[in-house]
């Protein structure tokens, strides 16, 4: 028994393939704007972490919100002083936002977000980070 032919992806850009991205867009610009809106360093509007509660030691996304909240208000030094870890990949995950719509929107096949290196590689980044910035002398990254 003969296993059905994979569908060619088609050629052209088609609109109608963009739906996921854009509601993924959307809802992140929501999110954004809601951030942007609603001060998290006032209590009571946003969980507390986790791991900082157990711990008293700030995790890799610790100040990732206050880091987007300086950054809807264009203040990139409060944003780097907040979470530098996230300022640097934001940059990342736009691109890969984009290289994802740009692939969708041709109607290639859906593929691994990156290689495998890359993504042990980012996991190494972020465990570094987490590590420094509970350490003495790296307490300029904790927020």
């Amino acid at each position: 028994m003969s296993m059905p032919a994979r569908p060619a992806p088609s050629t052209g850009f088609r609109l109608r393939n963009l739906a996921l991205p854009a509601t993924s867009l959307a809802v992140l610009a929501a999110a954004t704007t809601y951030v942007g809106l609603v001060d998290p360093r006032e209590s009571g509007h946003y969980p507390s972490c986790p791991y900082l509660v157990i711990t008293g030691l700030p995790c890799p996304g610790c100040g990732g919100l206050r880091c987007v909240h300086a950054l809807t208000h264009l203040d990139l030094p409060a944003a780097l002083g907040y979470n530098a870890l996230a300022v640097a990949l934001f940059p990342l995950i736009g691109w890969l936002w984009l290289r994802w719509a740009v692939r969708t929107g041709r109607g290639e096949p859906r593929r691994t977000l990156a290689d495998p290196r890359w993504l042990r590689a980012l996991l190494a980044v972020v465990l570094v980070f987490w590590i420094v910035r509970d350490l003495p002398f790296g307490a300029a990254l904790a927020p």
